[in-house]
């Protein structure tokens, strides 16, 4: 079967079909940013990159500067470098964590 070369407008949102890359049908894409995920890693399918930021940012603890666009930038391939908070704050939705088990968030009463 051939591969089939999708292209889209950057106006797209992280809905958009595929991300702007190839995809054969097979191919399992990293469920931060939409690039070819490398594996499972710290509980999801994530990208050489996304594993790699997501374990510099836990490891070393680092708290990022507050996102400028209401916390609700989109983390695509394309763009993951440019807001690390948004990416961050990504990650640990789509399910990302050490342990591979979900980040539970507990309140004080």
């Amino acid at each position: 079967m051939p591969r089939e070369r999708i292209s889209l407008r950057p106006a797209l949102t992280e809905r958009a079909f595929f991300y702007f890359s190839e995809f054969d049908g097979t191919t399992v894409l990293c469920r931060v940013c939409g690039d070819k995920a490398s594996g499972f890693h710290y509980g999801v399918h994530s990208c050489e990159g996304c594993k790699g930021f997501f374990r510099r940012s836990i490891q070393q603890k680092i708290q990022y500067r507050p996102c400028t666009k209401n916390q609700q930038c989109s983390i695509l391939r394309i763009n993951r470098n440019r807001c690390q908070y948004c990416r961050l704050k990504k990650c640990i939705a789509v399910g990302m964590s050490r342990d591979g088990k979900p980040f539970q968030f507990f309140t004080s009463s």
